[in-house]
């Protein structure tokens, strides 16, 4: 019997939602999410992505824990430092970080992202 407060990533998980990157910069990815979990504020979640080969800019409001699975990942910041991830590499992305994501081949990764409630000041 499962266990009733632990989330499984099986393949008896959610179906994947696939989206498009708005204007790639390169390539035509096209992304999967299983969304395995999500907390009842909706500030928490995780579960699992995948993403063909394409190159697009991104601009993180969230902080994201990143374990690839398989694939090559480079971001660049906007100051056009590189960082180069492939299968097995941890990492987290923080909120603020604007640049670009590309994905080398097909990627796949388990996720996690806390996006902090927006306040009333916001």
């Amino acid at each position: 019997m499962p266990l009733d407060r632990v989330i499984r990533f099986g393949p008896d998980g959610p179906s994947a939602e696939c989206s498009r990157p708005s204007a790639p910069i390169s390539g035509e990815p096209v992304q999967a999410v299983r969304n395995f979990y999500s907390d009842p504020s909706g500030s928490f979640f995780a579960g699992i992505w995948e993403s063909t080969p394409g190159k697009w800019r991104v601009n993180y409001t969230e902080e994201e824990f990143c374990h690839l699975l398989s694939g090559t990942v480079v971001l660049e910041d906007d100051q056009g430092n590189v960082e180069t991830f492939a299968a097995g590499d941890a990492f987290v992305i923080r909120a603020g970080f604007t640049g670009t994501w590309e994905t080398v081949g097909v990627v796949r990764k388990l996720y996690a992202i806390f996006e902090r409630p927006k306040s009333a000041a916001d």
